[in-house]
């Protein structure tokens, strides 16, 4: 038994970001947590894929403008989930676009997910696979197993499964809340809570 105490499962940052010491986050210069999201284990986020051409000189670049994922508030990237930003040839050269993802977005158990945006309210389930450079609007379910081809465009409110992915019917209204990551947020970390019953 170790002497020094024992450190928590998870790292939380000032911002509430719970993050497992095993996570995987490569290149984390280039990845930008909006706050309250939660890593699991084995979670891996590539940002050392990021955009390698320069903007010309006369464009006027803004500070943060070479980000490779952006994650929005109250995110849930479960275990064994890898994110990696969508590549492609761009004036002559390889180079990677951003993935950017919105607030509630969960990203199920090795889920891997190399979309151009995921809308906010997000579900995706395990093992589903998001081909390069997919756009899934607002409160969208993604069930298990789905393969999403590459530039696919989710409309809001859609149920999509299958190889190849298609919308297989809509969300109901009323159904927005189940979207909602704030109490699965509080589960988590070093101190968890029990979900309300």
């Amino acid at each position: 038994m170790s002497r020094k105490q024992a450190k928590g499962e998870y790292i939380e940052t000032d911002t509430g970001n719970k993050v497992s010491r095993k996570a995987i986050l490569i290149g984390t210069q280039h990845i930008m947590l909006g706050g309250k999201t939660v890593i699991q284990a084995e979670a891996m986020i590539r940002g050392d894929l990021s955009r390698t051409v320069q903007p010309s000189s006369g464009s006027g670049a803004t500070p943060g403008s070479n980000t490779a994922v952006a994650i929005g508030r109250y995110c849930y990237l479960s275990k064994g989930c890898c994110l990696r930003p969508p590549g492609r040839i761009y004036k002559g050269s390889f180079t990677y676009l951003p993935l950017r993802l919105g607030d509630h977005v969960y990203v199920g158990d090795s889920a891997v997910v190399q979309a151009a945006t995921i809308g906010s309210h997000v579900h995706i389930g395990q093992k589903v696979v998001i081909g390069e450079f997919a756009i899934i609007k607002d409160y969208v379910r993604i069930l298990d197993g789905t393969v999403v081809p590459p530039n696919m465009v989710i409309p809001s409110f859609s149920i999509v499964a299958g190889q190849p992915a298609r919308v297989i019917g809509e969300v109901p209204e009323g159904g927005h809340e189940a979207f909602e990551l704030r109490e699965l947020y509080k589960t988590v970390g070093n101190n968890p809570q029990p979900l309300p019953v």
